[in-house]
């Protein structure tokens, strides 16, 4: 057996005494963790291969983050640490994200490429919840993150990436500590927490047990000058503006009305400090004076509460055999916080009556029989935000068996299930059909009382609602007592048996050839429960606001899966061939859903000298269909449309669209002049799965490719520099058809499918448009990833280690609608999107640690180059300013640059005599960098892009540790 065969056997057998859980796991020994004895060696495994290695520098571009650095950034959650990585882009959630989160998760999106085509694991294996908050801290050991595709060897949702979290072993004693942080110029955002973890290990195996606790405030939006208000840009300025459904009201009256005439204005609003009783109390609209600041009263930082607990077991039951298990379970408590809820009764199906004895108007407001629609905004703040309440828990449990057979082969079996519940209550909605009757007709009694209904027909149980002015206590009663409190729950569990081996063949003279194989079963189940009250119809409308209504889901699938990996030596000890390979790999993958796939890799390997690397590889790359991409049910939201049908049917002009815009979509009192403008640019949109929309489903598939070179020169001892390109597309991608997607699609193609999907009243408004999900577009992204590594030698001055990671994006295109005769590739690199997040061009991340002793400092820093909101070019439909039309006002229509942003933040760490403990401080975003103000008319949250840019500001956070 030659050197290279007896060093892997040694590292192996050492790996499998001291407790290795995985065998797909990555296995380095490290010093703080393994006995005063113990030995260090080199990667068993390294993230993104099966077959055992000595080199930890292999084919596969890995990024390694060590226990050391998880704790010098003082960071209480994986979420927070990870999404600082440079690889990360797009819109990855994190409890900054309020409007359209609060549930306390935090995603990863490598590439930007969205967090479903990155692949989670823990030692190796799949879990149950895409949340890495959800993984107790304290437990990890390390993170790998492996930043290609991956498919031949771990199969679905491998795509951009895979993130590894490789979980503590041989670790014996006791230790615990306290965490603390708060804002010091604001004093807000606090932040406590502790956690204990207690280790024992014996001849025969060891445990692993610990408790993590961390409670983060909320920070208001109120607090921050960038935040506190609705900041747009518009028609070339910069201004405070809001939202038009506010508390006072908003009423729209037809052009060229009686009423209309009578104000001299479309709109009217609610005069303060009027009881609203006569036409006298309204004024005309003013948009700068009269429109609602909305952001004042959200969130910046959502409150969050989280308990994890874990247990880590191995037993040797005889010299090649192992049994292990694996346990953990997290809770989290969590809430968002927006503006209480806005009215309109159009799009909430609510008709206030004519002769509603609050009525000063005289006419019916909200949809009526023949299509036609009178205006009616308000905002219920009588009912406070609009909040919703979420418990989660998440669990996950592994057992198997691991062993040896002969000198190099190795094997594991294992079964993991994985379950994940969360329930959330809202607050802050109304029934609208308990106000149907409260809206309706009404009189004055000969009491002096107001009662539903008419002389001699009273509705019983009724109390009218004066909805003109929503401060009249009353009214303020009524609407308290029509509150709605949805409850919403989802569960989703996984259960897998894995079985995996690897070894060396036969030797060649360059070295062994090793195989890798093994199979897989698993089955994912989903079900999600909605409030009846919450529950959408086909139109996506429920008895409650549009924005609340959901479907329940349920559905499962199941997946057999094999695999083989090959590697090949070719070459080794030769001139300018220290060591040439190839590496081959394909798993096999067939689904209940729809069908089998295939995914293979090449990946080679070259050596010229011993401490210079080329490396590459080519994979094939898919992700299934989730049950929610199959099943969803109808729901409701109100996207942007600029409608194409626009004039159409007028009389002697051609109707050559008919499924589009005439009876083919329910349009058949076309008025003589065409279909007339939109009341306003938003439509109803149903959002649906595949099967109710009658699609099949397939995987989305393409290839990924990263060629790159590692040196670690011999004169410069320490030092080592890897520079990556990377490529990546996807075809088929599985995406919403939006609902401009499925009106240009019918427009530009009359016999389409989408045509099905209109829904037009008499008049040619729009209804609804149904937005199923599809296979749909193209993405296609490249870029270089740079990492810096030089650990100086000790001197009498200490250690230092420095340390530089880089991201480039040199293309990101997204074909959305390759269907459309005016489709427009859109150039994403470069820009923040409001469709698809951040991706500036660059990234990078920059830290120096220092040892002497007892003591350590650190200082890191965050980067994101300058980047465009908007283009120049019409043609990818986006603008930083609100003012954009590209028919009447294309000046507007322009890219916005913003600057570069660059955050500091220093630590420090001092070992005491006493318990043998440490105290750690630190200083985040140390010299309060503000984040960008993209406004509010590009962004959902805050003024700003809360996935990227920290909103909190300067933190202060302590930390002491003892350890037994």
């Amino acid at each position: 057996m030659n050197h290279k065969t007896t060093k892997l056997r040694e590292a192996i057998g050492f790996a499998l005494a001291v407790g290795a859980t995985s065998a797909a796991g990555t296995g380095f020994a490290f010093a703080q963790e393994s006995n005063e004895g113990a030995k260090t060696l080199d990667a068993i495994q390294v993230t993104g291969s099966r077959v055992a290695r000595v080199e930890t520098e292999t084919a596969s571009p890995v990024v390694v983050i060590d226990r050391a650095a998880i704790e010098q950034t003082g960071k209480l959650t994986l979420g927070d640490l990870i999404q600082e990585m440079p690889a990360m882009s797009g819109a990855p959630t994190n409890p900054q994200v309020n409007n359209g989160g609060g549930d306390g998760s935090s995603t990863i999106d490598l590439r930007g490429l969205g967090s479903a085509r990155t692949l989670l694991l823990v030692n190796g294996r799949r879990v149950v919840n895409s949340d890495v908050n959800s993984i107790p801290a304290s437990a990890v050991e390390r993170i790998e993150i492996l930043t290609s595709g991956a498919s031949a060897v771990y199969g679905s949702d491998a795509v951009a990436g895979v993130v590894n979290f490789i979980l503590r072993r041989d670790f014996d004693g006791l230790t615990a500590s306290v965490d603390f942080g708060i804002t010091p110029s604001k004093q807000d955002g606090q932040r406590s927490g502790g956690s204990i973890t207690f280790g024992q290990v014996g001849d025969k195996g060891n445990i692993i047990a610990g408790l993590n606790y961390n409670k983060f405030d909320g920070i208001s939006s109120n607090d921050r000058d960038f935040s506190k208000d609705a900041t747009y840009l518009y028609s070339g300025y910069v201004t405070v503006f809001g939202s038009s459904r506010n508390p006072n009201g908003r009423i729209y009256f037809p052009a060229g009305s009686a009423l209309a005439t009578q104000y001299g204005c479309s709109s009217v609003t609610l005069t303060p400090g009027t009881s609203g009783t006569s036409t006298g109390d309204f004024r005309c609209y003013n948009g700068a004076r009269d429109s609602y600041n909305y952001q004042a009263t959200n969130l910046i930082m959502t409150p969050q509460e989280r308990t994890n607990a874990f247990f880590l077991a191995n037993y040797q039951i005889t010299d090649n055999l192992n049994a292990f298990a694996e346990v953990y379970h997290n809770k989290t408590s969590s809430n968002f916080a927006i503006a209480a809820l806005p009215f309109d009764a159009n799009s909430d199906g609510v008709v206030i009556s004519a002769d509603n004895y609050y009525n000063p108007f005289d006419q019916n407001f909200g949809p009526a029989a023949d299509g036609s629609v009178n205006q009616f905004l308000t905002r219920w703040t009588s009912l406070g935000q609009r909040r919703s309440y979420y418990d989660t828990t998440t669990s996950q449990v592994v057992a198997g068996l691991e062993g040896f057979v002969g000198e190099s082969w190795k094997w594991d079996a294992a079964f993991n299930y994985g379950h994940y519940f969360s329930e959330n209550t809202s607050y802050g909605y109304v029934d609208y059909a308990s106000l149907t009757d409260a809206l309706g007709p009404s009189f004055m009694d000969t009491d002096g009382v107001v009662k539903c209904g008419a002389p001699g027909a009273i509705i019983a149980g009724c109390t009218p609602l004066n909805i003109f002015n929503i401060f009249d206590p009353q009214s303020i009663a009524t609407m308290q007592a029509a509150e709605a409190r949805p409850v919403y729950s989802t569960m989703y569990q996984t259960r897998s048996f894995e079985a995996n081996a690897s070894g060396e063949l036969f030797s060649l003279p360059a070295g062994a050839v090793q195989l890798a194989f093994g199979g897989a079963w698993r089955e994912e189940y989903q079900r999600s429960e909605v409030d009846y009250i919450a529950i959408a119809d086909d139109t996506g409308r429920c008895m409650i606001s549009q924005e609340a209504c959901s479907s329940p889901v349920g559905g499962k699938y199941d997946v057999t899966e094999v695999y083989g990996e090959l590697y090949v030596p070719i070459l080794s000890d030769l001139p300018f061939a220290h060591l040439l390979s190839v590496t081959l790999g394909s798993r096999y993958s067939d689904y209940s859903t729809f069908g089998d796939t295939t995914n293979s890799k090449l990946q080679v390997e070259w050596r010229p000298i011993e401490n210079l690397l080329f490396r590459g590889t080519v994979a094939e790359v898919f992700r299934a269909p989730t049950i929610g991409n199959l099943y969803d049910g109808p729901q409701g939201n109100a996207p942007q449309l600029n409608d194409k049908c626009e004039g159409y049917g007028a009389t002697g002009t051609p109707r050559n669209h008919e499924n589009a815009c005439g009876a083919g979509a329910g349009a058949t009192n076309i008025p003589a002049g065409g279909i007339g403008p939109a009341p306003t640019s938003q439509s109803n949109g149903v959002w649906s799965g595949a099967v109710a929309a009658g699609f099949d489903l397939k995987p989305e598939s393409g290839k990924s490719f990263s060629w790159g070179v590692v040196y670690d020169p011999q004169w410069a001892p320490g030092l080592s520099v890897s520079l990556d390109y990377w490529r990546l597309y996807l075809d088929d991608t599985i995406t919403r058809a939006d609902a401009q997607t499925v009106v240009d699609t019918c427009y530009n193609d009359d016999s389409h499918p989408f045509c099905e999907f209109i829904n037009r009243r008499s008049d040619g408004q729009v209804d609804f448009i149904r937005e199923p999900i599809v296979n749909l577009g193209r993405l296609d992204t490249q870029g270089y990833d740079l990492a810096v590594r030089y650990r100086l030698p000790d001197t009498a001055w200490g250690s230092w280690l420095f340390g530089l990671d880089a991201t480039y994006i040199d293309r990101y295109d997204n074909d959305t609608n390759p269907l459309s005769e005016d489709d427009a590739v859109k150039h994403i690199a470069g820009t923040y999107n409001p469709s698809y997040g951040m991706y500036a061009r660059t990234r990078g991340r920059l830290f120096v640690n220092w040892n002497k002793g007892d003591l350590g400092l650190s200082w890191r820093a965050r980067y994101v180059s300058g980047f465009d909101i908007g283009s120049n070019d019409l043609r990818q439909g986006t603008s930083a300013d609100a003012g954009c039309n590209a028919t009447f006002a294309p000046e507007f229509c322009y890219a916005r640059r913003f600057d570069d942003y660059l955050v500091h933040s220093f630590s420090a760490a001092y070992s005491l005599p006493w318990f043998n403990s440490k105290v750690e401080v630190g200083l985040d975003n140390a010299f309060d960098k503000q984040p960008q103000t993209l406004f509010q008319n590009n962004v959902l949250n805050a003024n700003t892009d809360v996935q990227t840019f920290d909103t909190v500001g300067r933190y202060l956070w302590a930390r002491y540790t003892m350890n037994f």
